[in-house]
């Protein structure tokens, strides 16, 4: 098996039951294990910033399935949760993203690893390092970037959410 990184978001609704929901969903795909899921992280809104507070999170997987494969059976989660296409960067019930494979560099157009975006994002990077810090993006450890971009974020920017990361660990511990 492999282990990959993903990054969960929501909006909108009910957020801690739509994440919870789809860290279940996939920890029961074929071919997909949950390792570890990092606390939820209360986030400002990024790119379009009109729009309500995000609750953020990672999670490690170990799969078999193929990169492709994978972001396919995600974006299926997604879509099986009520997820439409909707403006980019714009509010959502979730959003699950494929960030990295270590190892695995690719550049297709359905997808690229590691995800493009990533190393701008405290709202990736932060719960990403948390459970991962050894990870590299580069030559660069998760702590280490995370770091970084803590230092020039503004206050409140991305912050660890106890209330909501207990109701999450509660759902997927009672499985």
């Amino acid at each position: 098996m492999t282990e990959a990184a993903i990054a969960l978001g929501s909006n909108l609704g009910d957020r801690a039951v739509f994440l919870a929901s789809a860290l279940r969903a996939i920890d029961a795909l074929p071919g997909c294990r949950l390792t570890r899921v990092s606390s939820a992280y209360r986030t400002r809104p990024w790119g379009k910033t009109d729009q309500g507070e995000f609750i953020n999170m990672c999670a490690l997987i170990d799969t078999d399935l193929s990169p492709t494969d994978l972001l396919v059976a995600v974006k299926d989660v997604e879509a099986s949760m009520g997820r439409t296409a909707s403006e980019r960067w714009g509010p959502r019930e979730i959003d699950i993203d494929l960030l990295i494979i270590p190892g695995v560099e690719m550049r297709t157009d359905l997808l690229t690893l590691p995800h493009p975006r990533m190393s701008e994002r405290l709202f990736v990077i932060a719960p990403l390092a948390e459970v991962a810090p050894d990870l590299l993006l580069g030559a660069q450890r998760m702590d280490a970037r995370a770091k970084t971009l803590k230092a020039a974020a503004r206050p409140n920017d991305c912050v660890v959410d106890d209330e909501t990361t207990d109701l999450i660990k509660a759902v997927l511990e009672s499985k």
